[in-house]
């Protein structure tokens, strides 16, 4: 499939303060000269921040990892998850087309975009509120019929329920990501049948769903403020060299009783005192 830069461009792109910081820390995961290694997550974020990519965004990208142009617009139009025309202000809905979600009713959900969004994918609702697409498998095959819209999942989906939840983004509520019909996860839909007494306890959501109603950004358009800014990898706490009595105490020490021999048995790997020997056939 050709991919071209769509042709209405805004004039320029930048990143919010908060995302700008975000992308300087994604570039210091890499040594002098390797930073073209960020170019994909900062691509990322842009299209997070604006809900698509530009072709200021991509010069922007490229000059701050001081790439030629040419190559992250490879980048952009290699990759799919890279939407090169506008989506809806407030979702693009992507609707898995694949095995089980089709044999489930992923025709019937496109059904709905088609009337309700755009007779056409990757085109604008008429009040540009939403724009939709059929995509591969997203890893929710046991909960099929589903949708990813914005970050979050929803799943379980009926047609009715499809299109009360777009009217409602339409609206501007959130509805709550995860399956639609009651279902905690992906357990059967009688019940678990096995680790029953975990669920007697378990907390309202699962982990995803308590995770994006926490942040709130399902379809929220990224500016950088929404969780810290983490760089684990640049060890701003000094690395203490062990001594050398502390390397001692955790040397392998010889199992008890047993002598040292060329292999250097230790407690955990003490010698058997018998080896065991499979049964003949004269033995059973």
């Amino acid at each position: 499939m050709l991919r071209r830069l769509h042709q209405d461009q805004p004039e320029s792109f930048a990143y919010t303060e908060a995302n700008l910081k975000w992308a300087e820390a994604q570039i210091s995961k890499y040594p002098e000269g390797r930073q073209a290694s960020a170019v994909i997550p900062l691509l990322w974020r842009a299209q997070e921040q604006e809900g698509w990519l530009s072709k200021p965004a991509i010069e922007y990208v490229a000059n701050m990892l001081d790439m030629a142009e040419i190559r992250v617009l490879e980048v952009a139009t290699f990759y799919f998850m890279f939407q090169l025309q506008p989506t809806g202000s407030i979702a693009n809905v992507q609707i898995c087309g694949t095995t089980t979600c089709m044999i489930c009713g992923a025709e019937d959900l496109i059904a709905v975009c088609k009337e309700k969004i755009s007779p056409k994918p990757h085109t604008l609702s008429a009040d540009g509120k939403f724009t939709w697409e059929e995509v591969e498998c997203l890893g929710a095959c046991t909960n099929a019929p589903m949708a990813q819209i914005g970050k979050d999942y929803y799943e379980d989906l009926t047609t009715e329920g499809f299109a009360d939840l777009l009217d409602k983004l339409s609206a501007g509520a959130v509805p709550v990501p995860g399956p639609q019909n009651g279902r905690f996860s992906a357990e059967p839909l009688g019940g678990p049948v096995a680790l029953k007494k975990y669920a007697e306890d378990r907390m309202e959501h699962n982990a995803s769903v308590a995770l994006a109603l926490e942040i709130g950004d399902t379809v929220k358009r990224i500016d950088g403020t929404e969780v810290p800014i983490l760089t684990p990898w640049l060890q701003e706490a000094p690395v203490e060299t062990p001594s050398e009595e502390e390397i001692a105490a955790k040397e392998p020490r010889p199992a008890e009783g047993e002598e040292v021999d060329e292999t250097g048995v230790t407690e955990q790997e003490a010698k058997a005192k018998k080896t065991g020997t499979p049964k003949t056939g004269d033995e059973s």
